[in-house]
């Protein structure tokens, strides 16, 4: 028996170490390196840049990097209270000593929750500033976007392809946008000028704002929302890429023009780039912010050059993998020639019982329940479950799926037009 223990054992093949290290998740994090730049108009964007998060606080290897850009209209105190605020609101909806990729899984909904929380917290300030807001989370290879507005995340890769990680909420470029804030009880039109022509893009009434998605901008109706976007991706050990920015670089530079405008260069030299570019296309027409954050393999000092592909159909295919359920219904599959990143997530509804879903984490014992937005213990006679609805049969369980305090879920009905968003005054 001593000598058998002694014997080698057989070689294993390399291929086979690398694949048990992938499923080990043994892949070393990458380094992330970023740059900011950016020009002042009106001098309502701001940005957030926070590399020192830490999932498990005193844990160095649980860190993740936060990036956002903010471009507030109509004053600046959303943009500030956004940049303040979004960050730990996503945060205290993620439940607490979970793994890391449960982690990652719960990161699309508490996205959600965040983004609401905020605009409510906001909104009780009672001022009527609003603001876009791209917020990415990267956590080693993994990279979760949210977004509201129009300001802007792409994603360039090893494989010469950029990806728009984001959705512009435009009412003139977005079509099921504008079917939906009509159907919630917006108007949707251009303005009208003396004589009845009508000029300008498309805006939703009373307000006029360009957006259907933002935080704030209580003074326009609550069906224009800040349920966000959220796409969640894992690149290949190849890195990659990305260009988070306001729309004052966008209405200048195309997604492709922009990646080629800073291919090869440092992050931080690579957005002044960007902003030059955006300037010497368009002039200075509004405020411009843009985040260069480059995902670099361990080994490599910086991206290595990215090689010129001419455009096919298998090349702009960029995406393979799964999708969540929620959205494998509502969107194809992408596949991928060169296989740089696996889709994990990608979902934007706007009806915030689609985007927290039945199975909230919820406590049925405790006798308090806690609401799944603002995140405040309430008695269960105090609030509704959100799949229980407001009237339910005694034989039901009225406590399944996420609780929403009176608040909460007041301010969901109105996002989708089931009460007015302002109270009526009678005589």
């Amino acid at each position: 028996m001593i000598e058998l223990s002694r014997a080698k054992s057989a070689p294993v093949p390399l291929g086979t170490l690398i694949g048990r290290e992938l499923r080990n998740g043994k892949v070393e994090k990458p380094f992330v390196k970023y740059g900011q730049a950016g020009l002042a108009k009106k001098g309502e964007d701001y940005f957030l840049i926070k590399t020192d998060c830490l999932r498990v606080p005193g844990d160095a290897s649980t860190a993740f990097s936060v990036f956002a850009v903010f471009d507030g209209h109509n004053g600046i105190s959303a943009a500030i209270f956004a940049k303040e605020n979004l960050l730990s609101n996503v945060l205290s909806a993620i439940p607490q000593d979970i793994s890391r990729d449960a982690w990652l899984q719960a990161l699309p909904r508490a996205l959600v929750v965040g983004f609401v929380k905020t605009d409510i917290e906001f909104q009780q300030k009672g001022e009527t500033s609003g603001t876009t807001a791209t917020f990415v989370l990267v956590d080693g290879w993994t990279i979760t976007v949210a977004s509201v507005g129009d300001s802007r995340c792409i994603l360039d890769t090893q494989g010469g392809v950029v990806s728009l990680l984001t959705v512009d909420h435009r009412l003139e470029e977005n079509a099921e946008e504008r079917e939906r804030v009509t159907a919630s009880g917006g108007e949707v039109g251009r303005l009208n000028v003396f004589g009845g022509n009508e000029v300008g893009p498309l805006r939703c009434w009373p307000g006029g704002l360009c957006l259907s998605r933002s935080i704030g901008d209580t003074d326009v109706g609550e069906f224009i929302v800040p349920i966000p976007h959220v796409k969640q991706v894992k690149l290949s050990n190849a890195g990659g890429r990305l260009i988070i920015a306001s729309d004052g670089i966008w209405d200048a530079l195309s997604s492709d023009m922009a990646a080629k405008s800073c291919r090869g260069l440092p992050a931080e030299l690579a957005a002044k780039l960007v902003v030059k570019e955006a300037l010497r296309s368009r002039g200075l027409k509004d405020d411009t912010t843009c985040l260069v954050v480059d995902i670099i393999p361990s080994d490599l000092p910086v991206l290595p050059p990215i090689p010129r592909k001419k455009h096919n159909m298998l090349t702009s295919l960029l995406f393979f993998g799964k999708k969540s359920e929620n959205s494998m219904n509502k969107a194809t599959n992408k596949l991928s020639a060169v296989g740089v990143v696996e889709e994990l997530f990608e979902e934007g509804s706007a009806m915030l019982t689609e985007r927290l879903g039945k199975d909230f984490p919820l406590n049925k014992n405790s006798g308090i329940f806690r609401c799944a937005v603002c995140q405040m213990d309430q008695p269960p006679g105090d609030g509704l479950s959100m799949n229980s609805g407001p009237f339910f049969s005694p034989a039901s369980n009225p406590w399944e799926g996420p609780f929403l305090c009176t608040n909460c879920w007041k301010k969901k009905d109105a996002m989708e037009g089931k009460k007015p968003s302002r109270p009526t005054v009678t005589a």
